[in-house]
Order: structure tokens, then C-alpha cells, then sequence
């Protein structure tokens, strides 16, 4: 629970799976970063020289974003890159004193499925790194710097909680995550008898995607529109706008349903145009995205979300402790899951493949063990997240063999969880070092 809250400063519950990206790195006397993937059924490689990304013409992190941004076969290198050049920027060595590195990749977590593998490719790439380059970083520190990674070198306007996930989480429990900008508040346990599975819907996810940049954007100039209504002052700092909000501390998803019900709701354009907007303001708040003119944005939609969101999620998490004792709060939560999904989709971000997964499993309902239903992550595809009893995972590999057999997609399923980063943590070999 929490998608495409987080970067307006939801509670996000969000669940470990059991797969792993796994990076291998050797220092080399060679002075070039060489990377081999494994991706798509074929190896991938790239390599480029230490000094043009330590102390070279792409030393700055905007220089090498624009960089990648020009070569789309090797945009998946950029996660590497980015992160390698962080750890290496910070380790305070002399490009003289910096070896070489060869890093293998292998992974097991599906690629545009909506789960994460670009955090966990980021995450992983980092804590290798920073062990062989000296430096010390907490598993919070690592998540953040990834999210960096994926926001300014990658270009992808990410929020922070599939980072602080894969770095953080713990198996079988939900990482209850306060992005603002990253407090963990705590691993909330999977109450015994029931658990969550997630069904591949088969269409790829792109956080990158314009669906998700311009819904994330739409949201930021709904804050604006408030913030003005509100009276706060606004003004520039740098490149960035800024609105001194003393109230809601920038973050939509503090300011609750009824004040948005009550005061701001019928200010917001249920759409506007990129230039109607720039014509009234000089930007949003927002670090990672821009209004562009000639686009259009669902703002009121957009601007919603987050704030009714956020009571969802407050709900789901205090229903959750009592699921384990009283069984019949499991039909409450599923029915928090449903109206997430559905204002999924009224923000743009749904797909006729999500939405006919979460049919099928609300038409199973709680007769067959399952209690709800929804997209997960970025939207516009990817995987749909379900509630159900731990003795109900065959009536889910039939929704996804049934889903198959209308659509020619593969479904495919998750069912376990497992522990992230910081509890599997980095082996050192002497024969590395």
C-alpha cells in the first residue's frame, strides 16, 4: 500500500520478495568500470574508464545523466554507473589510488513486473561498491543515495520506499515506511493464516513512463494550488520553486480528507494545461519533474490520491494488528485495497490487464480465501498485489492460469517473501580484495 504516495509524503507498507540481485565485484588493475548483466535471456556488457566518470568530463552527476540519456542500449547501465560513481566520490581517494572494477550482475527479480528490480539492482550495486571502496553507509544512507541514483542520474522520478525496501525489509512483514523524506517506523508482522501473493499482469511497468511523471507532476502543481489558496509564500531558490508550508510541511499527504473536502477541492481543475499553469506560477516543488507546456495533467485526480491514500494506509496498518485475532477485518482491508486501485486508475495510472487480474480475484472473494485486490507500485501495468489466506495460493495460480489463457500473457506469481539487503549483507573474499 502506498505506490505512487510516497513521493508526496505517504505511510507506505510495502513487502520483500523472495528474489535477490546479486552483484560480484574484483578490483582490477585495469582503470575501467566493466559490467556483464545477464538480461532478457542474453549477456549484456558496458564499460567505461574510471576517470571519466571520478574526475573526467563526467564526473558531474548531470553530465553523466544526459550522457546515458543519448544512448538508449545502455540506458540499463546507468544504474550501475550512477551508483559506482557515488561510492567513489565519497570513499575521498585521489583518482590515482582508485583501482579498477568488474562487476557481475545476476538476478532473479523480474524486470518492468512492478516489483522493484531497478532498487534492488541500485541497492545491491551500492553496497558492493561501498565495501570495496571503504566506505561506510547505513542501509537508510544506501537507500537514499540509490533513490539519487535512479532521480538524477537514470531519470526516472521515483519516490523513495522501493529503496528503503529492498535495502531495509524484513521477510514476512510489511517495512512501514514514513517517506518524509524516509523515517521507518517499524516491520509490521503478516498475521499467521494469511498472506500477500502478486500476479505478473504481463505488461510492462516503466517508472520512467510518461503515465507516471505526469501524474507525479500533476500532484506537485495541485500542492501549488493549494499553497496559494492557503496563502503561503512562494517564490525560487536556485532552480527550484519553493512554498514555505508551516501547516502540511510540503507534503500532501498531511493535509486530511475532510480539509481537502472542505476548502480546496473545488479550486483544483480536474485537468490544466502545462501552459495554463506556468502562466500563473514559475514551477512546482518538486526536484524531479517540470511542467511542460503542450501537456495536459490531471490535477484534481492526481492531487487527491495521496491525501486519501494516506487515510487508507493509516487504516490498513491499524487493521493489520487486529487481523491475527478477529479474521473478519480481513473483508475492511481488502476493501482498502480495491479503492486504492481504483484511484489508480482515476489518476491514469490503471491498464486493462490490472484491472481484469483484480476482477478475477474479487470474483473468487472471500469464499475462496482472498479479501483484495490491487496495482501495485508505479501503475500502467506491472503486478496486482492480493490478500489472501496462506492456503488459498492455488486459487490464485488459477486466477493467473486463467488470466493466461484469455490474454497469451504469462502470469506469474509471487508467493514468498524474503529479507532485504542489510540482513543478507556483502561477503568479502581475500581472493577480491
Amino acid at each position: 500500500m502506498g505506490g505512487i504516495a510516497d513521493y508526496s509524503g505517504a505511510l507506505v507498507l510495502q513487502l520483500p520478495l523472495a528474489r535477490c540481485t546479486t552483484v560480484t565485484l574484483r578490483r582490477q588493475a585495469a582503470p575501467s568500470l566493466d559490467i556483464a548483466s545477464f538480461r532478457d535471456g542474453h549477456w549484456d556488457t558496458f564499460s567505461i574508464t574510471i576517470d571519466a566518470i571520478f574526475a573526467g568530463e563526467l564526473r558531474e552527476t548531470d553530465t553523466l545523466a544526459a550522457w546515458f540519456a543519448t544512448r538508449e542500449l545502455d540506458r540499463w547501465a546507468a544504474y550501475v554507473v550512477g551508483a559506482m560513481q557515488d561510492v567513489m566520490h565519497r570513499s575521498g581517494v585521489v583518482k590515482r589510488d582508485l583501482p579498477g572494477f568488474r562487476l557481475l550482475i545476476e538476478s532473479d527479480v523480474p524486470e518492468g513486473k512492478g516489483v522493484s528490480s531497478s532498487a534492488a539492482l541500485e541497492v545491491a550495486t551500492m553496497m558492493a561498491g561501498a565495501a570495496a571502496c571503504g566506505v561506510e553507509l547505513s542501509p537508510i544512507e544506501i537507500a537514499v543515495a540509490c533513490q539519487a541514483v535512479e532521480n538524477h542520474v537514470v531519470g526516472a522520478p521515483c519516490g523513495i520506499m522501493d529503496q528503503m525496501t529492498s535495502a531495509c525489509g524484513e521477510a514476512n512483514h510489511l517495512l512501514r515506511l514514513r517517506c518524509q523524506p524516509a523515517t521507518i517506523e517499524g516491520q509490521v508482522a503478516i498475521p499467521r493464516g494469511h498472506r500477500f501473493y502478486g500476479i505478473d499482469s504481463g505488461v510492462r511497468h516503466a517508472v520512467s513512463g510518461a503515465d507516471y511523471g505526469t501524474v507525479r507532476t500533476a500532484a506537485f502543481m495541485g500542492h501549488r494550488l493549494i499553497a496559494e489558496a492557503k496563502g503561503f509564500r512562494s517564490g525560487r531558490h536556485g532552480d527550484h520553486a519553493f512554498v514555505n508550508d508551516d501547516v502540511w510541511h510540503g507534503y500532501l499527504a498531511n493535509i486530511t480528507p475532510r480539509e481537502y473536502e472542505t476548502m480546496f477541492r473545488h479550486l483544483l481543475p480536474e485537468r490544466m494545461s502545462g501552459e495554463e499553469f506556468l502562466a500563473r506560477f514559475d514551477g512546482i516543488t518538486d526536484r524531479v519533474t517540470k511542467v511542460v507546456p503542450g501537456h495536459n495533467y490531471p490535477v484534481r485526480n492526481a492531487t487527491a490520491h495521496p491525501i486519501y491514500e494516506q487515510a487508507r494506509i493509516e487504516r490498513f496498518a491499524e487493521l493489520l494488528h487486529d487481523l491475527g485475532d478477529d479474521p473478519a477485518v480481513a473483508t475492511e482491508l481488502g476493501a482498502l485495497m480495491y479503492a486504492s486501485h481504483e484511484s489508480y486508475g482515476a489518476c491514469g495510472l490503471g491498464s486493462d490487464a490490472t484491472d481484469r487480474l483484480v476482477s478475477i480475484a474479487a470474483e473468487a472473494g472471500p469464499r475462496a480465501g482472498l479479501f483484495g485486490a490491487k496495482i501495485t507500485g508505479g501503475g500502467s501495468g506491472g503486478t496486482v498485489a492480493i490478500l489472501g489466506k496462506e492456503s488459498s495460493e492455488s486459487v490464485v495460480r488459477d486466477i493467473a492460469a486463467r488470466y493466461s489463457a484469455e490474454t497469451g500473457r504469462v502470469a506469474e506469481v509471487f508467493a514468498e517473501s524474503g529479507p532485504g539487503a542489510a540482513r543478507l549483507g556483502v561477503i568479502v573474499s581475500e581472493a577480491n580484495a
